[in-house]
């Protein structure tokens, strides 16, 4: 039965952003690729920190059993390390993989520079003794995360441009996947620590999803100051100052009140012409997604709420749930200013930023409609305090 690849990927990508650990992320990803591709093994090399190398972690099908798990890692300044490092693959073949007889024949009839042709029969050599048909890097930005090693196609055939797609980019995912797990990692044994320490890691998680939308560089910290600038003129004018944990929860959460994107596919985010029903659908469902991605955080409960609610209207008329009113969270209330006020004001793949004036003008007459007056009328404050 023929594969269906682009619902694999999207499965996968759901299925992905839910797992925080990041070994069970890569066992997950090993164990489908075997599975759905009827390959001989797939084994993946994580790189380690501590020992400054890529230690093999996850291997399934036939090769798992012949090479003991954590006992084997490729040094850090390794040919085959060197060789994705320097993106060889993509200059020589246009592709980030390497694929063997491909690789193999370009030794014997394309014209290479001395160096490069060595440093290629060495890397071909490391994928023979690993039984290897396919070798996958796994970048996140320029930074080489792991490798991806697949053995044969169990029926003999050769592995065809579909499968190759396929492979890269559901690679591709899992490194995303797998930075933002070892982040989550960080993050929650941050919990007991140093809050500052905590905060680092949550502005790195929120870097994580700015670098899927590139058009939002520096609209998690924008929104964040200005949630916070906000909810500290409420606390002052109701001479009732917030709870520090109110604040905390709010500056988590306007960190990373977007976090569901990373479950939203780049070209959807970055689409400059109208979205369809469909996309815009997926681009609703980040809230929830963010929802599920928090939630095994039992710390993050006061956060999640700004979370899940900061696209919900005052009429009742948002999503995800339709509240209304005074039902709204205060903490999603104020983040939906902060966040629209910017969204508004930047440059976005579908339009040029608004006149600065314009959008607060926009967002007074929306006061009661899609705004908390409260919220509202602090933020037309601070405005006119030139604060903002």
């Amino acid at each position: 039965m023929a594969i269906d690849y682009k619902k694999e990927l999207e499965n996968a990508a759901r299925n992905m952003i839910l797992v925080h650990n990041p070994d069970s992320l890569i066992k997950m990803i090993v164990r489908m690729m075997v599975n759905k591709t009827n390959i001989a093994h797939a084994t993946f090399f994580l790189f380690d920190k501590q020992k400054q190398g890529y230690l093999l972690t996850v291997s399934r099908g036939s090769l798992a059993k012949k090479v003991p798990l954590d006992l084997v890692c490729i040094d850090k300044d390794d040919v085959l390390i060197r060789f994705f490092k320097e993106h060889q693959s993509k200059l020589i073949f246009g592709r980030e993989a390497l694929l063997y007889d491909q690789a193999k024949l370009a030794l014997q009839n394309v014209k290479l520079k001395k160096e490069t042709a060595q440093q290629m029969g060495q890397v071909l050599y490391q994928m023979e003794l690993l039984q290897t048909h396919l070798c996958i890097p796994s970048y996140f930005r320029d930074q080489l995360l792991g490798l991806l090693f697949l053995g044969k196609k169990n029926n003999g055939r050769k592995f065809v441009d579909e499968e190759l797609d396929f492979f890269i980019a559901l690679n591709s995912n899992a490194s995303m996947a797998i930075r933002n797990a070892q982040l989550f990692k960080e993050l929650e044994s941050e919990l007991g620590h140093k809050q500052q320490l905590f905060v680092r890691t949550t502005v790195a998680l929120a870097a994580a999803i700015e670098a899927k939308d590139h058009y939002t560089h520096g609209h998690t910290s924008r929104v964040t100051n200005l949630s916070m600038e906000i909810a500290k003129k409420i606390s002052h004018q109701a001479k009732n100052n917030f709870e520090g944990k109110f604040l905390e929860d709010l500056h988590i959460a306007s960190l990373l009140h977007d976090i569901g994107k990373i479950g939203v596919p780049e070209h959807i985010l970055n689409k400059r012409s109208d979205l369809t029903v469909g996309e815009r659908n997926r681009i609703q469902d980040h809230p929830m997604i963010g929802v599920n991605i928090l939630k095994p955080i039992k710390e993050l409960e006061g956060s999640i709420l700004g979370v899940k609610y900061h696209h919900e209207r005052f009429d009742g008329k948002g999503y995800p749930e339709g509240l209304k009113g005074q039902q709204i969270p205060l903490i999603a209330s104020i983040i939906s200013v902060a966040d629209s006020f910017d969204a508004m004001s930047t440059n976005r793949p579908y339009r040029l930023a608004l006149d600065k004036n314009d959008v607060i003008k926009e967002i007074s007459s929306l006061s009661g409609r899609q705004f908390c007056p409260r919220v509202t009328d602090t933020f037309l404050e601070l405005c006119n305090e030139g604060k903002i």
